[in-house]
């Protein structure tokens, strides 16, 4: 009804520029996921990792669950902390969430 104002031509053109539009949406999207949620969780990911592989026998920890103790036995994919005198407890390594200064345990 009001194709004399619009020529068909431009309504066409405008529809084609749309489409690059929605691409750059869709790029700025993908951007602002990797920079506020994946690298993040990367970087995390590897300092959690090189915490577990520098773990070693003496060392003061506390464990996801809250328990804090000293470690007195690694393995590959174990450890064994001591929370008290004569108590020792089998915890996977992936389990450990800090290593705490020494002395920390006396403190307590």
């Amino acid at each position: 009804m009001l194709d004399f104002f619009i020529s068909p031509a431009h309504a066409q053109e405008a529809a084609a520029g749309g489409g690059i539009a929605q691409i750059v949406m869709l790029v700025g999207f993908v951007l602002i996921f990797y920079f506020l949620l994946w690298r993040p969780q990367a970087k995390r990911a590897k300092q959690h990792k090189q915490l577990v592989t520098n773990l070693d026998k003496g060392d003061e920890i506390v464990i996801g669950g809250g328990l804090v103790g000293r470690i007195t036995k690694v393995s590959d994919e174990f450890l064994t902390i001591e929370i008290s005198e004569g108590t020792e407890v089998n915890v996977q390594k992936n389990a450990v969430a800090a290593v705490l200064p020494k002395g920390t345990i006396k403190s307590i």
